[in-house]
């Protein structure tokens, strides 16, 4: 394989690695972001008549009174549900488990790519 080629392909492979590790990190970030709210839902209960801090945007926020345990849940496509909190704490952990998958297929495709660009750079070792 000539040098310029061996080049070429190893930037591919250098670019597939930063999109995918840019993709891992959105991922773990989603898994850290759904882990708080998990965390976050426990101080709901029994604190119905509470005031509470609630953030209406980033770093803004606004003096609330929790009047119910129930929430509103966004089950996707903008459909809106009532649920009670174990019920929303069950939903958060199947999705965290859902990224947790993507975040392990993530990182394997990263060590195959990997693992490729190393093979390929032996090969040319050889020649």
């Amino acid at each position: 394989m000539e040098e310029q080629e061996l080049m070429l392909k190893l930037g591919m492979y250098e670019q597939q690695i930063r999109q995918l590790q840019q993709q891992f990190q959105a991922v773990d970030e989603g898994i850290t972001e759904l882990t708080s709210i998990d965390f976050g839902l426990d101080e709901i209960k029994g604190s119905t008549g509470k005031e509470i801090l609630v953030q209406i945007g980033r770093g803004i926020f606004v003096k609330a009174e929790i009047r119910s345990e129930d929430l509103i849940v966004n089950i996707g496509n903008k459909n809106l549900v009532k649920k009670d909190v174990p019920e929303t704490k069950r939903i958060l952990r199947e999705q965290i488990v859902k990224l947790e998958s993507v975040k392990k297929e993530l990182a394997e495709k990263m060590d195959e790519i990997q693992e490729e660009a190393k093979n390929m750079i032996l090969a040319a070792q050889k020649e």
